[in-house]
């Protein structure tokens, strides 16, 4: 597998995460990490046992491997763990975005800094306040490390250098209204598109 190559305004740090006394049964429990900072923040990439990185100082590359590509789990999980630490890489160097559009009547979102049905989990938690047609509206907590903005009425914007952590609240959002396909109604996050059934006519 290719080098991940490393940006100039990126610096990346391997080590040996602390033995636990227990031995573990799971395959995938980590036993070292990568950890990356930049520009945009810093993430940490926890690494199993089989997986082995080679940082290449000089000419700013990380290569990837496994301990054994016979073992099919292994080599599933190769590819898996080298595009979780590309996407840190370039999640702290230039962040990652995700955008939300809200089709439907009335349909409204707003950043709040204080929320009716919800309690702040860290100091300056702001919300995400959805008018879906509901009797109430729909306040969810922006997770730690991801920036929400509302650029209009109907369209939100997630950023935040962890890539999971935008996808994840992205989805969290979309499941209050996820697209149906009779109106075409609902959040769609990215280039998400639903075809429209007919009608039956009886």
């Amino acid at each position: 597998m290719a080098p991940i190559s490393i940006p100039p305004d990126v610096s990346v740090r391997l080590f040996d995460l602390p033995r636990t006394n227990a031995k573990s049964r799971n395959v995938d429990a980590p036993t070292s990490a990568m950890e990356v900072t930049g520009p945009q923040g810093q993430l940490r990439v926890n690494l199993p046992p089989y997986i082995f990185t080679n940082l290449d100082e000089s000419n700013k590359k990380i290569s990837v491997s496994v301990g054994d590509d016979s073992i099919k789990h292994q080599k599933a999980m190769w590819g898996t763990m080298r595009s979780h630490m590309q996407s840190a890489i370039s999640g702290v160097s230039e962040g990652h975005i995700c955008i939300l559009r809200m089709v439907g009547v009335g349909y409204r979102a707003t950043i709040e800094d204080t929320a009716i049905t919800k309690k702040p989990e860290y100091e300056g938690q702001k919300f995400v306040s959805l008018k879906l047609g509901y009797a109430h509206p729909v306040e969810l907590g922006i997770p730690k490390g991801v920036k929400a903005t509302v650029p209009q009425p109907t369209r939100i914007l997630l950023e935040g250098p962890d890539k999971h952590a935008i996808t994840q609240f992205a989805a969290d959002i979309r499941a209050w209204r996820k697209p149906e396909p009779y109106k075409g109604k609902g959040i769609f996050v990215n280039g998400e598109t639903i075809r429209l059934k007919a009608k039956k006519i009886k």
